[in-house]
């Protein structure tokens, strides 16, 4: 047992579950034109550089990715945080779409959001 001592926090750092995931609180879907509008708002512990939710997809309801919203600065003293991405081409004939956020350090963790969209 002595040699798994200095493993434990290795162990521990690489387990998310304790991590709290970037949260999708709230999204909505506008068509414009041939494309749509999506914004989306997240929360998230933004703790600086080194931790933070860095960006948001959007994908077609065979999994293809056909909208990424990066996030370029951490938003420590803004939560939640709302930002939009406009021209994402949804495809033909999609009625719903499921958005995922990702984080820095843990990646694309917590509950995708779905949307049923209305022309």
């Amino acid at each position: 047992m002595p040699r798994l001592i200095p493993l434990l926090p290795c162990l521990f750092a690489a387990l998310p579950l304790w991590a709290e995931p970037a949260e999708i609180v709230a999204a909505t879907a506008e068509p414009t034109r041939d494309t749509w509008r999506f914004s989306v708002t997240l929360r998230h512990p933004d703790t600086g550089w080194e931790h933070y939710a860095d960006g948001w997809e959007v994908l077609a309801p065979d999994g293809t990715r056909i909208g990424l919203r990066k996030l370029l600065h951490p938003h420590v003293d803004e939560q939640p945080f709302t930002r939009s991405l406009t021209g994402v081409a949804v495809p033909a004939g999609a009625t719903r779409i499921t958005i995922r956020a990702r984080c820095s350090r843990d990646g694309w963790t917590g509950t995708p959001v779905t949307l049923d969209l209305k022309n």
